[in-house]
């Protein structure tokens, strides 16, 4: 036996009384172990929360998850430049389509987003099928330029739509920047958490596979 192992099932809140009590157990079954001659060279606990927020429970090593993206696990206690971590993942597109929309014209399915005056409106290839959260209908942040824009309506299953306002310079071929890094001033995952009443981990962990991944070393 090489190691021994568990995993805190509340430690996103290091003060719930479950964290001590699990880290106890874990302790008294590695003594059991060592009484039973089992000697085991690795002890690991710690999931990105634990890491963070309770050192006692590092051990021998720590398996970060979300952290590795650069989100905090627990935002209710600090966000990721308080822990010291930078996001690692960028999600963005490209408008496919530009056109201008008359006022009281609904938009997507359901016509859940009317507009409320002439407006030019954006297309963005991406949808639920891609990863997008379809409880970002109507709520999800995206960044265009310096301007942070809303969708409008119900992401659809390949795309969904934003209202750029009536007089935005925006053409087909225009990035939009769906969630990124907080430090340059783009969405974030936490973002787009708060905004679909999730956790920051579904919001990474969800991109499809039919996305284009692109990984690059250094630099932002």
């Amino acid at each position: 036996m090489v190691g021994v192992w568990s995993h805190f099932a509340y430690a996103d809140a290091p003060d719930h009384p479950t964290v001590r009590a699990q880290q106890e157990c874990f302790e008294d079954a590695v003594r059991e172990l060592e009484r039973a001659g089992v000697h085991p060279q690795l002890r690991h606990l710690a999931n990105s929360a634990a890491t963070l927020t309770n050192p006692s429970a590092h051990y021998d090593l720590v398996r970060p998850g979300v952290a590795i993206y650069g989100l905090s696990p627990v935002p209710q206690l600090g966000s990721s430049a308080d822990f010291g971590l930078r996001e690692a993942m960028r999600v963005r597109a490209r408008l496919a389509q530009v056109k201008t929309l008359p006022e009281g014209q609904g938009i997507s399915y359901g016509h859940a987003y009317v507009t409320d005056r002439e407006t030019r409106v954006g297309l963005v290839p991406l949808g639920y099928a891609d990863g997008i959260p379809r409880s970002a209908s109507n709520a999800g942040p995206c960044l265009m330029g310096e301007r942070r824009l809303t969708v409008a309506g119900r992401v659809c299953m390949d795309q969904f739509v934003l209202d750029l306002g009536p007089h935005s310079p925006a053409l087909a071929g225009d990035v939009v920047t769906l969630w990124g890094s907080a430090a340059v001033g783009e969405p974030t995952a936490q973002d787009w958490a708060h905004a679909t009443g999730t956790i920051d981990y579904e919001i990474v962990t969800r991109i499809a596979t039919r996305l284009p991944h692109y990984y690059r070393t250094g630099g932002a």
